[in-house]
């Protein structure tokens, strides 16, 4: 991955344009082998597999039956796919930063001309990456279901599309969320933020009416502020509207998808904010215990200002 890097980003660039063109091949880089090392883990196979074998059982329970085949195949094909995204988005996510700093690699990708923002923002897109990938193979399989149930033509091959496309930028905020939470925690209680924030965010409608029934100014204050500041998911539930052949109009279609995007910027830049501030913190403590890197800091001090390197100075 440094390699590629190395290669992405020239370390003198000689303008703005070339500055801006470099950091763009750095994230695409660093974005290209997120992807490969979620496709390295085989737990996107297994997932894609274990969701395919899902809707084959919704084949067999749609034909047992009468009359609600499509409804049963799109409501075990869509719940199965957003399950197993969050999964895939929270368990790949948490462990998208942690890998490269218990490996040690992250500091020498920062040593690079690479910003902490253009680190994340890749790690970022690779995962998305993954998820595009997961989510068009398994909307594909439900599509081919569909064809199957019906012998022929079903126009909820195409009215399911919408949905899928929701839940597609769905798993993108809860990838960011994610990786916020990695961003300064342990992968265990990551994980587990992660998958509260998915759980709440479904139900925000339910905050706000208790907020507004709540006879306590404190509760009424922190509700709302959860209200405001988690995710609003309620926006991406199309499932059961799409196994009706319910399609979203435009208008909502895209406030949701500008919403994930608004969103999942907003949580990259506090994400990019915590992960600076970290790095900094864990680079003065690996020096002030490292008694090697401690030394050479030290003579580098006293050679700056005029010290010997064997005064009892530098020894102090």
């Amino acid at each position: 991955m440094i390699r590629s890097i190395q290669a992405a980003a020239p370390p003198a660039p000689a303008n703005t344009l070339i500055a801006r063109s470099s950091g763009s091949r750095a994230i695409t880089a660093i974005a290209r082998n997120a992807f490969r090392e979620a496709v390295r883990d085989r737990v996107l196979y297994n997932l894609v597999l274990f969701v395919l074998l899902l809707i084959g059982g919704a084949i067999f329970l749609g034909e047992l039956s009468a009359g609600q085949e499509a409804k049963i195949i799109v409501d075990l094909s869509l719940s199965a796919m957003l399950l197993f995204g969050v999964f895939i988005a929270i368990f790949v996510g948490v462990g998208l930063v942690y890998k490269e700093i218990e490996r040690r690699t992250l500091y020498a990708i920062l040593s690079k001309p690479v910003s902490r923002g253009q680190f994340l923002l890749g790690k970022y897109l690779g995962l998305c990456a993954t998820l595009f990938v997961n989510v068009m193979i398994m909307g594909l399989g439900a599509s081919l279901a569909l064809l199957y149930i019906h012998r022929g033509w079903d126009p909820l091959v195409i009215n399911i599309w919408p949905a899928i496309l929701l839940i597609y930028f769905e798993l993108a905020i809860i990838t960011g969320v994610a990786l916020l939470f990695s961003s300064f925690s342990s992968p265990a209680l990551s994980a587990l933020l992660t998958f509260f924030v998915f759980i709440i965010g479904h139900f925000s409608s339910d905050l706000k009416a208790l907020a507004n029934s709540s006879s306590s100014a404190s509760a009424r204050f922190v509700l709302r502020a959860l209200y405001y500041l988690l995710p609003n998911l309620t926006n991406y539930s199309a499932i059961a509207a799409a196994s009706h052949g319910t399609v979203p109009d435009a208008a909502s279609l895209l406030l949701a998808i500008a919403y994930a995007i608004v969103y999942s910027a907003v949580l990259l830049a506090a994400a990019s904010l915590i992960f600076g501030r970290r790095i900094s913190n864990e680079a003065q403590l690996t020096i002030d215990f490292d008694p090697d890197r401690r030394v050479g800091r030290d003579r580098s001090v006293g050679a700056r200002y005029g010290r010997a390197p064997g005064s009892r100075s530098e020894s102090i």
